[in-house]
C-alpha cells in the first residue's frame, strides 16, 4: 500500500508538470496545479485500493493518473478572453 501511495503521488506530480508544461498559460497558478495532481492521484489510488483490494498496483496507479489528470482539467481556463457582450446578446434575443 505503501509503494502504491508513493506511486501515485509521482505519478500525480509527472502529469501536473507535463500539463504545466504543454499549456502554461492555461492554468491558475504553477503552485496550485503542482499541488492538485499529486493530491488528486492520491485520492484515485486510495478510491481504486478501496474498491478493488490489494493486488491490483498496475490498476490502481491507473485509476491514479485518470483521477489526477480528471481534476487537473478542471482548472484548465479558457484560450482567449471571454466576451461579455456575446452573451447578453443571445439572452437579449437580438
Amino acid at each position: 500500500m505503501v509503494w502504491e501511495a508513493l506511486g501515485s503521488v509521482l505519478v500525480g506530480l509527472v502529469i501536473a508538470l507535463a500539463a504545466t508544461h504543454w499549456l502554461p498559460g492555461r492554468f491558475p497558478a504553477r503552485v496550485l496545479t503542482l499541488a492538485t495532481g499529486p493530491a488528486a492521484a492520491l485520492l484515485g489510488a486510495f478510491l481504486a485500493h478501496s474498491i478493488l483490494g490489494p493486488g491490483h498496483a498496475v490498476h490502481t496507479l491507473l485509476a491514479a493518473a485518470a483521477l489526477g489528470a480528471a481534476m487537473l482539467s478542471l482548472l484548465v481556463r479558457p484560450r482567449g478572453r471571454l466576451v461579455r457582450g456575446v452573451a447578453e446578446r443571445s439572452l437579449s434575443g437580438v
